[in-house]
């Protein structure tokens, strides 16, 4: 059974400080994470919902900056052609606390449907005055549709990289005043 999850209309935006955007991918014998430092969000709950995020390619935090530089490059995300990544969702539903999000994802220029599943929490006030809530989303895309083909084949035959990425957004937002 799922509690109905009552979101007051306004505006949202991320807390970047306790805010995360990143991705996972399988490579070799692993997960390869990274995360983006420069992240937008807004949340708008005046007539429906309507989510607007945008990562800056630029900011992406890897281990190594040898990587970060190369996901930055035309192999990848091609920063400089295509500096943002962005979703948009238009009529969310809020009504519970898992959510279920028909949106569009934007990368290196080409815009694909995507599904987000999610949870969201109950807005809380915090310490400040400030009324907040938590959405934790996740969706997985194919990176090759965006373009985002470079790889390396192992002796194996198999490839270094996944086609497979899980973009994961875990979120506190602030109700503008």
């Amino acid at each position: 059974m799922s509690t109905q999850t009552k979101i007051p209309a306004g505006t949202w935006s991320i807390d970047p400080v306790h805010s995360n955007v990143g991705f996972e991918v399988g490579y070799l014998a692993g997960t390869f994470r990274g995360q983006f430092g420069d992240v937008l969000v807004k949340l708008d709950t005046n007539a429906g919902a309507r989510i607007d995020g945008t990562a800056q390619v630029a900011s992406v935090d890897v281990k190594d900056e040898n990587l970060a530089a190369h996901l930055q490059s035309p192999d990848f995300f091609d920063a400089e052609r295509y500096p943002e990544l962005r979703f948009v969702a238009e009529d969310v539903d809020l009504g519970s606390e898992t959510v279920v999000v028909p949106g569009e994802i934007t990368i290196k220029g080409v815009t694909k449907p995507v599904e987000v599943t999610g949870t969201l929490s109950e807005p809380i006030e915090d310490a400040w005055g400030n009324e907040r809530l938590g959405l934790q989303l996740t969706a997985t895309v194919d990176r090759t549709e965006f373009g985002l083909n470079w790889n390396m084949p192992l002796p194996t035959g198999d490839e270094a990289l996944s086609n497979t990425v899980t973009v994961l957004a875990e979120l506190q937002l602030v109700k503008a005043a």
